[in-house]
């Protein structure tokens, strides 16, 4: 069992920001923001390629108010969901990360950019 279904099943706990009967939004244990909420349907789903459209339809309008209740939502945030191995999903679980809290830099170059820098 992963670790969000672990978080889910109240195994693992977390600090919870805002639930519903299909999504759950905690804050990240690491966070790389002054705001960093973790976003995951309650349902195991591996990863956003293989999200049912309907899923996100239902998540859009929750991740939306996590943005609201975080107060970020007129300031901005970046929100994030990394796929695969290749784009550093590290735990294979459809998640998103919520970023907010202050202007956000981007540094994240692939590795092969910064050899022609």
């Amino acid at each position: 069992m992963c670790l969000f279904c672990q978080i889910v099943k109240g195994e693992i706990p977390n600090n919870t920001v805002a639930e519903n009967e299909k999504f759950l939004a905690f804050h990240d244990i690491y966070p790389k923001a002054p705001i960093h909420i973790i976003i995951i349907p309650k349902e195991h789903v591996e990863c956003f390629q293989s999200t049912p459209a309907e899923m996100m339809a239902e998540m859009t309008p929750f991740i939306q108010e996590v943005a609201a209740k975080v107060g970020v939502d007129k300031t901005g945030y970046r929100l994030i969901t990394n796929n695969g191995n290749d784009g550093g999903q590290e735990i294979h679980h459809l998640h998103f990360h919520l970023l907010g809290g202050g202007k956000l830099i981007w540094s994240q170059l692939h590795e092969d950019a910064h050899k022609s820098l």
